[in-house]
């Protein structure tokens, strides 16, 4: 994402707006699904922030229009509408400020209706105020219980009930500037080591790649390879400005997700598209393009796919991941001209994360799995070999956390931890995280990176580190 549009949407006086563009809700036609995917998910009835407000989250795999449904505390004489042309994504999100409308009393309920008022989607009834929220644990299936903490438009605090609460950084607290000043500027992206001597780095305005080396304790653009100043990004035959926002480098490739082409910057472009990063051209054509848009619900334009990441088959087989698309466990055999493991694209819109074979000849893909991450938005993603982590990363939207995920007993990633960003960082608007190689590691410590998308105080790049689970 670009900065400007940031600050744009946080100065916006419409919230209810911004909260949908935020979580992926859209005027266009969802697809056909079952009202019971929506639930009532979190309910905030003691003068909450602002006021008393209902979340709601779609369970779901596919999108839901829930334009004109509505909701009602225990009279029926109360009632709230949903805005016209309103669409619930896949483990979205969506608070409603029903303060506007009726409050909630220490003794209600919160009931959800579809549009003609005469089917009952989901309700909630209490005796007391909570003494923050009642929220399900897990979240859209589990119990209400009483939340940590409120979490409006994000996944549940749940502390010991069923999802991890926020924890300490598991590394060291300190964080250090890690580039000269204003050597980026702004909109410095996602990252991804190759070894622990080279960093890509991806300019998302206009759509640039950075070859990363050592400068001491900092980072700098390779002057070699005519990497100094980077190499601008184009679509195949050498068209466009790919709004370059996440990379992975992968035994096939160097691979980058984009949320729309920069010359025509309305318009919503979700591709994945691979380079050939040993080439000596001042800018780089892409040499495959697979293009999302008929597989992910209708997304604002500079809210597409922001992260990447790939995980070998070795290890999803290992450890059972399941296939949604066959309903059984993953066969890399059933997907030929895959390669060696799938692509992991978070998006921003939704926080969801979408696994895809990509058929590595260009064009082709299937969705393997469908994953929701903890956050409203998804900014960059990281496998960590090492633990088997799939790590989701928030920005300043989330104060910078970061969420850890696994494969279950279910053959499914699920969140297992989230955390805080560490303590010497300040809450910037970090788009990338990349973690080194575990042949990184001293005392018991590895580096990682976050790149600033603002470039707060002229620096992109900041270095922390983290602990090395074996």
């Amino acid at each position: 994402m670009r900065t400007h549009w940031r600050r744009q949407v946080r100065n916006s006086a419409a919230a209810l707006t911004v909260l949908g563009l935020a979580l992926g809700l859209s005027g266009a036609p969802a697809s056909a699904q079952a009202p019971s995917t929506v639930r009532i998910n979190e309910v905030e009835s003691s003068d909450g922030s602002p006021g008393d407000w209902i979340e709601l989250v779609n369970t779901g795999t596919a999108a839901v229009d829930v334009s004109k449904w509505i909701v009602k505390d225990n009279d029926n004489s109360h009632s709230y509408k949903i805005p016209s042309g309103t669409s619930l994504a896949p483990h979205a999100f969506l608070a409603l400020n029903v303060e506007s409308s009726f409050g909630l009393g220490s003794s209600d309920s919160a009931r959800l209706f579809t549009a003609d008022g005469s089917t009952l989607v989901d309700s909630y009834t209490w005796t007391s105020h909570a003494t923050t929220t009642y929220g399900r644990c897990a979240d859209g299936i589990g119990a209400f219980t009483t939340t940590t903490a409120p979490t409006k438009g994000t996944a549940n605090a749940c502390g010991g009930g069923g999802q991890p609460s926020d924890t300490a950084w598991p590394g060291g607290s300190a964080v250090t500037v890690a580039d000269a000043s204003n050597v980026f500027g702004e909109n410095l992206s996602g990252l991804s080591f190759e070894s622990p001597r080279v960093l890509w780095a991806v300019d998302n305005g206009p759509g640039k790649l950075y070859r990363l080396v050592p400068n001491g304790t900092t980072w700098r653009p390779d002057t070699a390879g005519g990497w100094s100043s980077g190499k601008a990004l184009r679509y195949a035959g050498g068209s466009g400005d790919p709004d370059a926002e996440g990379v992975v480098v992968t035994p096939d490739g160097l691979f980058v997700a984009t949320e729309r082409d920069g010359s025509h910057d309305s318009t919503s472009l979700p591709k994945i598209l691979r380079f050939n990063a040993s080439s000596t051209a001042s800018s780089l054509n892409a040499t495959a393009e697979w293009n999302l848009a008929s597989d992910l619900p209708s997304l604002p334009a500079n809210s597409g796919p922001e992260g990447i990441s790939w995980i070998p088959d070795t290890f999803l087989t290992a450890h059972g991941f399941r296939d949604e698309h066959t309903g059984a466990t993953y066969n890399p055999a059933a997907y030929p001209g895959h390669g060696s493991g799938l692509f992991f694209a978070g998006v921003e819109a939704n926080g969801t994360v979408y696994a895809y074979a990509l058929n590595l000849s260009g064009g082709g893909y299937t969705r393997i799995a469908t994953i929701a991450s903890g956050f409203p938005s998804v900014m960059d993603l990281e496998f960590e070999p090492a633990t088997g982590h799939l790590w989701a990363v928030c920005d300043d939207t989330c104060q910078g956390h970061s969420s850890t995920l696994d494969i279950n007993a279910q053959g499914q990633f699920a969140v297992t931890h989230t955390y805080n960003r560490p303590t010497g960082m300040g809450n910037y608007n970090n788009e990338g995280f990349a973690i080194a190689p575990q042949t990184t590691c001293t005392g018991g410590h590895k580096p990682v990176l976050w790149s600033d998308d603002s470039n707060d105080g002229g620096h992109a790049l900041r270095a922390g580190t983290l602990n090395c689970t074996p």
